[in-house]
């Protein structure tokens, strides 16, 4: 599609070692975004997997070569680069940023289409999202600071037990969202840039809030739909090099945007 006619909606999924995840996760976009009321493409960017990923991939771009567009890199190049790949290729009216290991359903997409089509303040909105078991997994934030995000990385799960979003039945603005579901505005890739490539794993979905933020748009936490994340939560494997990895991305965010230790807006 040209940008004078742009497609709907193109969806951006990163993969890493995610074989046991991708036939749910692109079954569940093909049966949520039908071609007969959309117009959209795929794009998938494997990050180096050695689980048979590739074979799994090549298999459905076979069988939906108009849809599907795939991108391979040889060894794992964090979430930020290989992301941008397809950002950099997209002139879609809309952009879901998906994660291999979630899972939609059509009305989640048809909602928050239609929210961001008529609402133009807001540049971003997201749904609720579950864990497989039904549990309530939390998804948004205030913008971080070293002291919740020791809270988080430690008691993630009692934190999620006692969030006052389990409950909430209206829409609210929220500092960010992870990014396993992102619905934005695609003319937000010219406005506010791709994703910060200075940042190799996390928390480079914080950063883009940020930015979006500082364009003047509002993100949006949308209850009344929802998905399923089966999160892999990569950085949480104890010390591992992802977790590193996100320390490191934190520390950079709290110097690029000048805030950390003290809870305050970086906007």
């Amino acid at each position: 599609m040209t940008k004078e006619n742009p497609l709907d909606i193109s969806v951006v999924i990163l993969s890493y070692n995610s074989a046991r995840y991708l036939d749910k996760c692109i079954n569940s976009i093909i049966e949520a975004i039908p071609t007969s009321r959309y117009s959209f493409d795929i794009y998938i960017i494997d990050n180096g997997s050695k689980d048979g990923s590739t074979e799994k991939l090549n298999a459905f771009q076979s069988r939906y070569p108009d849809i599907i567009k795939l991108k391979f890199f040889s060894e794992n190049t964090g979430t930020t680069r290989s992301r941008n790949h397809a950002l950099n290729q997209i002139s879609s009216r809309y952009v879901l940023v998906l994660d291999s290991d979630a899972y939609i359903n059509g009305s989640a997409v048809d909602h928050l289409y239609e929210v961001l089509n008529s609402n133009p303040g807001i540049g971003m909105v997201v749904p609720k999202v579950l864990y497989p078991s039904g549990n309530f997994q939390k998804s948004t934030d205030a913008f971080p600071t070293l002291t919740n995000k020791f809270m988080r990385y430690f008691f993630l799960k009692t934190e999620e037990k006692n969030s006052h979003l389990k409950e909430l039945v209206n829409p609210i603005d929220v500092d960010y969202a992870i990014s396993a579901f992102w619905l934005f505005r695609g003319d937000l890739i010219q406005k506010v840039g791709v994703l910060d490539e200075n940042i190799f794993y996390s928390p480079e979905d914080v950063d883009y809030c940020i930015r979006i933020k500082k364009q003047g748009y509002r993100i949006v936490y949308d209850p009344t739909v929802c998905i399923v994340h089966d999160a892999q939560e990569i950085s949480r494997r104890k010390l591992n090099t992802f977790f590193f990895s996100h320390l490191k991305g934190l520390l950079y965010l709290f110097k690029k945007h000048h805030y950390g230790i003290i809870r305050k807006s970086p906007i």
